[in-house]
C-alpha cells in the first residue's frame, strides 16, 4: 500500500487528539495484517468511497475506550460502556475520518466516508474490503489505538 494514503490518517489523528485534551500524539508500530481482523473491545468501520474505496476499522480495548470517552466528557467518570461514551467514540472515529478525508484532498484525491458503525464485545471478527490491510497504531497519552486501513486497488 501506498505511504501516501496512510500519512491522512496520521496527520488527523496528530490534529485532532490534542483538540479533545490529549497531551503526548506518538506514533506506535506499523504492520501489516490479514484480511480478517479479530480484536475486542471496540471498533468503529467507516466506509470510503471516491478516488479510492475501502474502509478504516478503528480498535480500542475496552479499559483504553472508557479512558477515551472519559476525556473527550471532559474527565466525566465512566466504569462503563454506555450509550454516551459509546456515541463520543464514534464520533471521534467520525472527526479522524474526516480529517483524513480533509488532508487527502490537499494532495488532490477526493474521498467522502460512511457514517461510523460502532461494534463492542469480544471476539470481533471484521473482514477488510482488501487482501492487504496496513495498521498504524497510534498512541494519545499512551493509550493505543490500531487504525486498520484497506483500501481496494
Amino acid at each position: 500500500m501506498d505511504v501516501k494514503l496512510v500519512n491522512p490518517f496520521m496527520e488527523a489523528f496528530t490534529a485532532i487528539m490534542p483538540q479533545l485534551g490529549f497531551n503526548d500524539i506518538r506514533k506506535g508500530e506499523l504492520s501489516v495484517k490479514t484480511q480478517e481482523i479479530n480484536c475486542s473491545g471496540v471498533v468503529v468501520i467507516v466506509g470510503i468511497v471516491g478516488v479510492v474505496k475501502g474502509n478504516v476499522v478503528y480498535s480500542i480495548d475496552s479499559e483504553n475506550a472508557i479512558k477515551i470517552a472519559s476525556t473527550m466528557m471532559m474527565g466525566m467518570s465512566i466504569s462503563k460502556l454506555d450509550e454516551m461514551s459509546k456515541s463520543a467514540l464514534s464520533e471521534l472515529a467520525n472527526m479522524l475520518t474526516a480529517n483524513a478525508a480533509t488532508c487527502f484532498s490537499t494532495i488532490g484525491m477526493q474521498i467522502d466516508i460512511s457514517t461510523p458503525t460502532l461494534l463492542y464485545g469480544e471476539n470481533i471478527e471484521v473482514k477488510m474490503s482488501s487482501s492487504q490491510v496496513l495498521c498504524v497504531r497510534l498512541l494519545a497519552d499512551e493509550i493505543p489505538i490500531d487504525i486498520n486501513i484497506a483500501f481496494e486497488k
